[in-house]
């Protein structure tokens, strides 16, 4: 990810406005001015870890909307730990050296995004070794908070996913709303092949053996198949190679650690996951504080 781009630092400082970080009464009350001091970031669980670029970006932030100088920073973390790489409980992930009122005051937004953005990833990476020894890839959804969808993806790319569509413009997906409101399968698939832009893939999702005929006859060129059992992706994915060899085929629909691994095995190339982004569990991390004594 890049941590310098425009779209991630207004999230970041939307975080810390919301939080009033620059206000922070209590600790302007009860902190000196001056004290320096070192924020140790814990592992309270084993996971994959995931936002510790985002760190910087706060502190930095932080420090444009203080009134007050806050001087220099650093955030220290061993090499072995690094976005993508898991850890034990009790693991320190960095350390960020500060004033100690800026670290006070953006604890809490620090850490309530690595905690979702960490749990992202130990979730997606759960999924990714559960289709171990197979050539289906763990994709993620648009099922992400509003606000957050960058980080939440680049969270799932932390454990070991893959990223679908960012966002609309981002390809073409033919789902059953557009299939019902736009004349039918074979109208909207042919509709999106004449008026679509030179590079753009047309994906056409189908839930029944008629719209998997619809799709293979009109050319769709990637297929997705959703709520099917597995023994209906594979009778379908036999179907598919036949016709068209070399069309990606997904699968998808409520997909689970102990389902996915038979939906691999039914020789899909990818299955996505809604719940990588909307049901992951944030970790439990902590900030130990404490002052720096020259």
């Amino acid at each position: 990810m890049d941590w310098k781009s425009k779209r991630i630092r207004t999230i970041l400082e939307a975080a810390l406005a919301e939080d009033k970080a620059a206000n922070d009464v209590t600790t302007a009350l009860t902190i000196p001015a001056g004290l320096r001091a070192s924020g140790t970031i814990v592992a309270k669980q084993a996971c994959v870890v995931a936002g510790i670029g985002c760190i910087p970006i706060f502190l930095e932030t932080f420090g444009k909307m203080s009134s007050t100088p806050m001087g220099r920073f650093e955030v220290v973390s061993h090499p072995e730990i690094f976005d993508g790489v898991k850890v034990k409980k009790g693991q320190t992930l960095a350390v960020i050296r500060h004033n100690a009122r800026a670290i006070l005051s953006c604890e809490r937004v620090i850490l309530n995004l690595m905690q979702r953005m960490s749990g992202i990833a130990t979730l997606t990476n759960e999924f990714v070794k559960a289709v171990a020894g197979t050539k289906t890839k763990v994709l993620d959804t648009r099922k992400t908070i509003p606000g957050l969808r960058v980080l939440d993806k680049y969270a799932v790319c932390c454990g070991g996913g893959v990223n679908h569509r960012l966002d609309l413009q981002d390809g073409i997906l033919i789902k059953n709303n557009h299939i019902s409101l736009g004349g039918g399968l074979p109208a909207a698939l042919e509709h999106a092949l004449h008026g679509r832009k030179a590079g753009q893939v047309v994906q056409v999702e189908v839930r029944s053996d008629a719209e998997l005929e619809q799709a293979i006859a009109g050319g769709a060129e990637s297929i997705l198949l959703d709520n099917m059992t597995p023994s209906q992706v594979k009778k379908a994915v036999k179907l598919i190679r036949a016709a068209l060899p070399t069309v990606p085929i997904e699968a998808s629909g409520n997909m689970s650690l102990k389902t996915v691994r038979a939906y691999a095995l039914a020789g899909v190339d990818f299955v996505s996951v809604g719940a990588l982004t909307h049901s992951a569990v944030a970790v439990d991390l902590s900030m130990r504080i404490t002052a720096d004594i020259y």
